[in-house]
């Protein structure tokens, strides 16, 4: 299928499914999406031959629609430059801490504690997959994605730190966890030699590369964008630092992920700052406002739509839902061990844990690095425990996260 059509398509569904949503669902927009059309694929999968051939039609379209080329290549830049554009840096700095740790260590610890609890769960139920697969599930699952949750809670007032906090995990956890996920399937592969050493300077220069990297960027695209003032030519220079410097961070194996949410941080704070006049902020603003919200919008389409390609079997499903309470007791795990350390040195929200854990939405990311995985038997199992895991984790949790931080706060007034 042509990429004008395939483009075509998938706006239109986003924007009738968007129109839908806002008319008559009212669900917060990404979840309403997602939502929507997940019921028009069930629905399409249930009519069968009485479809009209529209189930193959939409099956066509989404083999020829490269997941993981078309998010980790292209969307992902985009949405953490986006997403990077208005955190506060002083407000980052402030937290910075307890986001590094829960950004790293957390990531870690979370891909360590689900692959022992998913290669335990998979043996009993008679699904044997070794232990390399079972990291790369945990390192897959262990991004949340702030998107769908954000907005929520935006509107039930939650404070500024637990929003930066919230924010700042999912903008580093992203590109840690595909740094770990990366080094997993080069060992899976044969790819990388199997040694300490190796896979921690693996490690390392994915990492800190991208940071020294996307400070090189941002701070090329800061002093072009200070001395010229024209909405135009600024809009064009901040994609060109995404799309090139994302490319250019690919090519020296440096993650990308990294330098881009680095150099969104300098170009939100200190070029909206000290180069850019009003009108070019204001221009800059709008303009990836909705770059961010057409990018979701397609992206949440598309994961409702994946599930007409998957392949489920009764022994995955029951997999599927006995993991995704043990998935939480593992971010509830990682996330409790920072911030418990985090408090002897200072003070947090009594529900802190409670509203991390469970505003730790997985989302597209997690999809996405299991479609990248090699094809086989083992792909198809990890495929689709994390379908049903960011399926349930975008509608359950994206959808009572504001109940529970009302709670809190209702509670914290009382006492």
């Amino acid at each position: 299928m042509k990429l004008s059509n395939i483009l075509a398509i998938l706006i239109t569904l986003s924007a009738g499914f968007s129109y839908m949503n806002h008319r008559f669902i009212r669900l917060p927009t990404t979840i309403g999406l997602m939502v929507i059309a997940l019921l028009v694929s069930l629905g399409l999968a249930a009519l069968g031959p009485f479809g009209f051939g529209l189930q193959e039609d939409a099956q066509r379209l989404l083999a020829s629609i490269d997941f993981d080329e078309t998010l980790l290549h292209g969307m992902l830049s985009f949405l953490l430059f986006a997403g990077a554009l208005h955190i506060n840096l002083e407000n980052l700095a402030r937290q910075k801490y307890i986001i590094g740790l829960l950004a790293t260590f957390g990531v870690l610890g979370s891909t360590v504690i689900i692959a022992f609890i998913s290669r335990w769960v998979l043996a009993l139920l008679g699904i044997d997959l070794p232990m390399i697969d079972c990291l790369l599930f945990g390192a897959l699952i262990s991004p949340t994605d702030p998107i769908a949750v954000l907005g929520i809670l935006k509107k039930v007032g939650v404070s500024e730190s637990l929003e930066t906090k919230i924010c700042g995990e999912s903008l580093f956890n992203d590109g840690v966890a595909v740094v770990v996920f990366l080094v997993f399937l080069k060992i899976a592969t044969g790819s990388q030699e199997v040694t300490a050493l190796s896979v921690l300077g693996l490690f390392f220069k994915e990492t800190l590369g991208g940071v020294v990297f996307g400070l090189a960027i941002g701070w090329v695209a800061y002093w072009m964008l200070k001395s010229i003032d024209n909405y135009q030519v600024e809009v064009l220079i901040t994609l060109a630092l995404v799309a090139g410097g994302f490319a250019l961070a690919d090519e020296l194996h440096l993650s990308g992920p990294i330098a881009i949410v680095v150099a969104g941080l300098l170009i939100g704070n200190h070029g909206r700052l000290l180069a850019m006049s009003d009108p070019v902020r204001e221009h800059l603003d709008t303009f990836w406002e909705l770059v961010d919200e057409i990018l979701n919008a397609v992206l949440f389409v598309l994961i409702g739509l994946e599930v007409l390609v998957l392949t489920f079997t009764r022994e995955y499903f029951i997999a599927g839902l006995v993991l995704i309470p043990l998935l939480l007791l593992a971010r509830f795990v990682s996330v409790g061990l920072p911030v418990l350390v985090m408090r002897l040195f200072r003070t947090f929200s009594p529900d802190v844990i409670k509203i991390l854990t469970w505003g730790g939405l997985r989302g597209g990311i997690s999809v996405a690095l299991a479609l990248s995985l090699p094809p086989g038997k083992n792909r198809e199992v990890i495929l689709a425990i994390t379908y049903m895991m960011v399926v349930f984790s975008i509608i359950a949790q994206g959808l009572t996260i504001g109940k529970l931080v009302r709670r809190s706060q209702n509670k914290n007034k009382e006492v």
